[in-house]
């Protein structure tokens, strides 16, 4: 249980601390950029020069594939999903497990690691499958206009899995209790009635058992919206530092976030699409017959889409910072308690060791919350209007 006297390491970090929080974070830097730039050439290779021979391969390979589009579709996605992992797995074992065991920021063994990052790719990989095959229904069904109707569609599933996520995805890889801590689920509920937000519950999330990070998060939607609290912040946050971090996820709801990512979702999922319908008229090389897009074109789907969403990045990261920042504002005039918020973020920046004040272009192209020494700034500014 949490200390909730004020805490002796709320302090700035130290040079070494601060050094070694950089080095850690160029790390995850370059690995990222480096999965990035893997997917792409992947996929590139898979969308023109893997897809044709891959499909007339599988074609000849089984009568039932030469005969049903849907089967050889699902064939074909399995294929290139499961070299995709193959080639991708060296890298994903460094970025997820060494350099975490590296600088002391994982609690899993290989053999665990390996076992969640199995279930990962499966579920990952199973969902994919259901959507690309309910993507290419869309295209030869709908016609020139299939993008509007896949942008529908995107949207009900965000929806559904809005709401499903902290029941059924999310305690397949961590264990998920009823916080047994009246005091503070009780301090969480008054803040949420306080900004009219109706909480099915307050969960402890079991972090630990993967990672020393510590977080916090406000999941699902209507009836399943819940709180979970990780235990690695329960175990090392005083209640007023673990308030401001509840009170920063109530900010979202305050000011509406979640509506307006979904609407963002929409119009980025209608331009995407569209641009993935460009995308197939230029590889058939001819009037796309919609009716009958060939199946060897999922890789090339795959890529436009991978290429869109990289794009789409900075603009995405744009906007998560500036709704980071009202959520960190309503957190302050919620809880009054500037102290204790400064005081709550020097820990999260030491516990996960996040660089305070990345280098600007970094922040602007690939981050999707303000720099820790913004942050604490709002405090500082906060304590002395």
């Amino acid at each position: 249980m949490a200390n909730d006297s004020p805490p002796a390491t709320a302090e700035e970090m130290t040079p070494e601390q601060l050094a070694e929080a950089k080095r850690y974070g160029r790390a995850q830097h370059y690995c990222d950029l480096a999965d990035k730039g893997l997917d792409l050439a992947y996929l590139a290779v898979a969308a023109f020069l893997l897809a044709r021979p891959l499909e007339e391969w599988l074609a000849g390979a089984a009568p039932l594939l030469a005969r049903f589009d849907t089967l050889r579709l699902a064939a074909l996605y399995l294929v290139v999903f499961a070299l995709h992992v193959a080639v991708s797995f060296p890298l994903s074992f460094y970025a997820g497990h060494l350099l975490e065991q590296r600088y002391g920021m994982t609690t899993q063994s290989f053999r665990r690691w390996l076992g969640r990052y199995a279930k990962r790719m499966a579920l990952g990989g199973a969902f994919a499958l259901a959507l690309f095959l309910a993507l290419f229904w869309v295209i030869w069904l709908a016609g020139p206009y299939w993008w509007l109707v896949a942008a529908g569609g995107f949207f009900l599933v965000s929806m559904v899995l809005g709401q499903l996520f902290p029941v059924l995805i999310l305690p397949l890889f961590y264990k998920v209790e009823k916080l047994d801590r009246p005091d503070l689920a009780e301090r969480i509920g008054r803040l949420a009635e306080a900004a009219g937000l109706s909480i099915e519950g307050v969960y402890r999330l079991e972090l630990s058992a993967e990672t020393v990070k510590a977080n916090a998060m406000l999941a699902g939607l209507g009836r399943t919206r819940r709180v979970l609290l990780g235990d690695t912040l329960l175990d090392g946050f005083t209640a007023d530092e673990t308030a401001v971090v509840f009170a920063h996820e109530i900010g979202h709801h305050a000011h509406r976030h979640l509506p307006k990512l979904l609407a963002a979702g929409l119009v980025a999922s209608t331009a995407g699409f569209w641009l993935v319908d460009r995308a197939l008229a230029w590889w058939v090389g001819a009037p796309l017959d919609h009716a009958h897009l060939p199946v060897a074109a999922l890789p090339l789907i795959m890529l436009s889409l991978t290429v869109f969403g990289l794009l789409l990045e900075p603009v995405q990261n744009n906007l998560s910072r500036r709704f980071e920042r009202q959520a960190d504002r309503y957190a302050l005039r919620a809880t009054g308690q500037p102290a204790a918020y400064r005081s709550a973020f020097l820990k999260l920046a030491r516990v996960n060791k996040d660089d305070p004040d990345p280098p600007w272009l970094e922040v602007v192209l690939f981050h999707s919350h303000p720099p820790i020494a913004e942050r604490l700034a709002v405090a500082e500014r906060d304590a002395t209007d």
